[in-house]
C-alpha cells in the first residue's frame, strides 16, 4: 500500500520522518488539551449541577412567597404593585478563553446602588408575602445568570473536547501508522537497492579482475 503512495527516495525518508515527529508531537500536545479540557468541563458539571439544583430550589421558594402574596391581596393591587418596575438592571457579556475555548463571561449592573429599589410600589397595600417574594427573585437572579453562563461554557467545551478527540484518534490511528509503514517501506527499498548496487559493484569488479587476468 505505501508502495504505491510514496517514492522509495532519501528525500521522501527524510519527508517522511518530519511528518512522523511532527504528528507525535501534534498528538501529544492534543492529548494534553483533551485531557485537560476534560478536567476543566468535569469541574464546570459539578459547579453546574450545585448551582442548578440552588437555583430551582430559589425559584420554588419565590413562587410559593408569590403564591401567599396573591393569597393575602386583591389581583387588582398585586398587578398594580409590578406593574411599573423601579430598579432598572443592564447586562454586559464578555469572553474569557479556556484552552482556546471562548467562554461567556456575564455580569450585570443596577441604575441605582439602593438595594430597596427592586421595590416599585409603596408599602400601603402589599403584603409582606410580595416583598419576600420580590427579594427572593433579586437574590435567585445572579444565580441564574451564572447558571446560564456555566451551562453555555459546558456546551462549548464539550464540543471543543470532542473536535480534540477526532483529531487525536486521526492522528493515533492514520496519520503516525501511516507515516510510520512509509518509513519502514522506503527503508526496505532503499537497503534492497543498495544490495542490488552492491551486487553489481562486485559483479563489475569480478569482470575487471578476469578481464585483467586474460590480457595477462
Amino acid at each position: 500500500m505505501a508502495g504505491t503512495t510514496v517514492n522509495p527516495t532519501r528525500m521522501e525518508l527524510t519527508r517522511q520522518k518530519k511528518k512522523l515527529q511532527t504528528a507525535v508531537r501534534g498528538h501529544k500536545l492534543l492529548k494534553d488539551k483533551r485531557d485537560e479540557l476534560m478536567r476543566q468541563f468535569l469541574d464546570k458539571v459539578r459547579e453546574n449541577k450545585a448551582l442548578r439544583e440552588k437555583v430551582e430550589q430559589g425559584i420554588l421558594q419565590a413562587n410559593k412567597r408569590f403564591l401567599l402574596a396573591r393569597a393575602g391581596m386583591d389581583d387588582e393591587y398585586l398587578n398594580t404593585a409590578l406593574l411599573a418596575p423601579k430598579q432598572e438592571l443592564s447586562l454586559e457579556s464578555s469572553t474569557a478563553n479556556v484552552m482556546s475555548v471562548e467562554i461567556p463571561q456575564f455580569k450585570f449592573k443596577t441604575r441605582t446602588p439602593d438595594p430597596n429599589d427592586i421595590y416599585s410600589y409603596g408599602f400601603a397595600y402589599t403584603t409582606g408575602d410580595l416583598d419576600d417574594a420580590i427579594k427572593s427573585l433579586s437574590i435567585v437572579f445572579e444565580d441564574m445568570l451564572k447558571l446560564a453562563e456555566i451551562e453555555k461554557s459546558c456546551q462549548l467545551m464539550a464540543a471543543e473536547i470532542e473536535k480534540t478527540r477526532r483529531r487525536v484518534n486521526a492522528l493515533e490511528h492514520v496519520m503516525i501508522p501511516e507515516a510510520q509503514k512509509n518509513i519502514k517501506y522506503i527503508t526496505m527499498k532503499l537497503d534492497e537497492n543498495e544490495r542490488s548496487t552492491q551486487i553489481r559493484l562486485m559483479k563489475v569488479k569480478d569482470m575487471m579482475l578476469k578481464e585483467a587476468g586474460y590480457h595477462d
